[in-house]
């Protein structure tokens, strides 16, 4: 079954269709989920709300760009939607002049290889649910801070604090991680 028709299959509610589609995306919905999740029961809870999302909703792709862009953009509104439910999680905007510096971005590139994926998203989901939500939209999912301003309802300046604490987070997390691992 190619793409079109299960995309097809799928707008009649054929069970086949959405278990290729379920079967297909799965994994990569996952691991978005995961991102914006505080752990992995979470992240699967997601998962099947986003799934039921896309299925009951499924009508209004337009077979216009990609299909899994159109479901990446389900998965990252619910999540959140979920995150705007629960209460505030963003800090007001600070003028990023008075931010310290940046780490230094030198932390030894050749131990760099020793951390893997697994354990800098460990690192993501340990940041608070504010800046990790930021980090992600800006960083993983290329949306500009504009973009993140508006989908978030917080302002431009918000967000780039928000995103560069958290790379000074991340940026300790690795370099402490490193240092442990010597």
């Amino acid at each position: 079954m190619n793409e079109l028709q299960m995309i097809a299959g799928c707008k009649e509610q054929k069970r086949e269709a959405q278990k290729v589609l379920y079967e297909t995306y799965a994994r990569k919905m996952y691991s978005i989920c995961l991102r914006y999740s505080s752990d992995s029961d979470a992240a699967q809870d997601l998962l099947q709300d986003g799934f039921i999302k896309v299925f009951a909703n499924i009508s209004s792709y337009q077979e216009k760009g990609s299909f899994e862009g159109w479901l990446k953009r389900v998965f990252i509104n619910l999540a959140l939607e979920n995150l705007r439910k629960k209460k505030s999680i963003f800090e007001s905007s600070e003028d990023i002049q008075n931010l310290p510096d940046l780490v230094d971005e030198s932390t030894e590139d050749d131990q760099m290889y020793r951390i893997s994926e697994a354990e800098l998203l460990k690192m993501v989901q340990g940041l608070p649910k504010g800046y990790s939500t930021v980090f992600n939209l800006y960083a993983i999912e290329d949306y500009s801070h504009k973009e993140i301003a508006d989908m978030l309802g917080i302002s431009e300046g918000t967000s780039r604090s928000q995103y560069v604490r958290a790379r000074q987070i991340l940026q300790e997390k690795v370099r402490q991680y490193v240092k442990e691992q010597l």
